[in-house]
């Protein structure tokens, strides 16, 4: 074998192995996402229970609280509400952070649901500042603090781009706010603003399509690295056959 060939087949090897390999990962990947997609789903449509309280705040986490179907209950705290920047379903506004005190005096902030641009001003939706002590059913969501569109908040400025719940708190002065957030369910509120219940649950699983190109691949790589022993299986067998036959060629 020369060193040519020598190389090729080694390189051969590694490409296999490597898209192989890929390609395992991804399937394992399409086993975590369709068990993710199962665990959320059974969260959201589990009955409604408290969120953690302070004992138990900072254990919170993604993996075993996000989505989780919660109520609670307490009193808005409207003069201390946090516009959001937002893009919904029903087109692009902000969403409505409203710090919630409960009976106990914990606060939690209270994605209370979206408002158009023009309904921005709070003075535009006075009916829907609810007063008094009221219940909240929605979502358990975790804080984001890395800024959103591609754009870090200003809490100097009063501009926010994401539901960063530790700095809103700061901004607001609620020292003892939980470390997440719930976004309110799709109960109708006064006049109709906030809307709530938009919360989208998607998850994009193309694992098995990427496993199945990485194994495409590899099979690939194999066909390669095989067809020249299969030529010159072919090749051999040719000569063998032409040799036999002129052995067997009647001598004339």
């Amino acid at each position: 074998m020369n060193l040519r060939r020598a190389v090729a087949l080694i390189l051969g090897v590694l490409l296999f192995a490597g898209f192989t390999g890929l390609g395992v990962w991804q399937l394992e990947r399409l086993a975590w996402k369709r068990a993710l997609i199962a665990r959320v789903d059974a969260r959201v449509n589990a009955a409604a229970l408290p969120p953690p309280g302070p004992a138990a705040w900072a254990g919170v986490s993604a993996a075993r609280d996000e989505y989780r179907h919660v109520r609670i209950a307490g009193v808005f705290e409207n003069d201390k509400e946090t516009l959001v920047q937002a893009v919904t379903v029903v087109g692009p506004g902000f969403w409505v952070m409203t710090p919630l005190r409960t009976d106990d005096g914990q606060v939690v902030v209270v994605n209370r649901g979206f408002v158009p641009t023009e309904k921005a001003a709070q003075a535009t939706r006075l009916s829907g500042l609810t007063t008094g002590r009221t219940t909240v059913t929605g979502l358990l969501r975790i804080s984001e603090p890395h800024g959103g569109f591609l754009r870090a908040n200003q809490p100097a400025a009063g501009r926010w781009y994401s539901r960063d719940v530790a700095a809103i708190a700061r901004a607001r002065g609620l020292p003892q706010a939980a470390p997440y957030f719930i976004d309110a369910d799709a109960s109708l509120n006064a006049g109709g603003w906030p809307r709530g219940g938009l919360t989208v649950i998607r998850f994009r699983n193309s694992h098995l399509s990427y496993a199945l190109t990485w194994f495409g691949l590899a099979a690939m790589v194999a066909l390669w690295g095989a067809w020249p022993l299969l030529e010159a299986a072919r090749s051999r067998r040719r000569t063998t056959g032409g040799n036999l036959a002129a052995a067997y060629r009647p001598q004339g």
